[in-house]
């Protein structure tokens, strides 16, 4: 099984809210965890937001930060390159989604043609849509995944 993690998902790996114990399970589950390489600078900026904003302490901010750099080059990323940024484009114009979760949207179709079996993960009502509507597997949906 393979599983893409867009940012909403990825930064659960990092700080304890609702929704940590499916990524996880998601992720132990999985033989390749897949997202785009905007993911890693997105939750970099989302776990700053939360010490910013208090939910997080400095020391868990750089724990968070240890967690995010030790695993990150285990993961398959996809470069937004500009036939991604192209397809996200229309993605985005087609389902009303902003840019980067169309781009999201994009390397995770992209990386799908690559797997037998690629679950999207994503805690954004909005894009979990699109991409059913592009038949991408949401993680969840099925019973053999979460």
């Amino acid at each position: 099984m393979a599983i893409y993690l867009d940012t909403s998902a990825l930064v659960k790996l990092y700080v304890f809210e609702d929704g940590r114990d499916i990524v996880h399970a998601a992720v132990r589950a999985s033989e390749d965890v897949t997202s785009s390489t905007v993911a890693y600078a997105e939750a970099r900026a989302a776990l700053a937001r939360k010490r910013n904003g208090g939910d997080l302490d400095e020391e868990g901010l750089h724990k968070a930060f240890a967690g995010l750099n030790q695993d990150w080059p285990t993961f398959a990323t996809l470069e937004v390159t500009d036939p991604i940024a192209r397809y996200a484009g229309e993605l985005a114009q087609k389902h009303a989604l902003r840019g980067y979760d169309a781009v999201h949207l994009a390397s995770a179709l992209t990386f799908a043609d690559g797997f037998e079996r690629l679950y999207f993960l994503s805690f954004d009502k909005r894009l979990n849509d699109a991409a059913r509507e592009t038949s991408l597997i949401v993680y969840g949906d099925t019973p053999d995944a979460g």
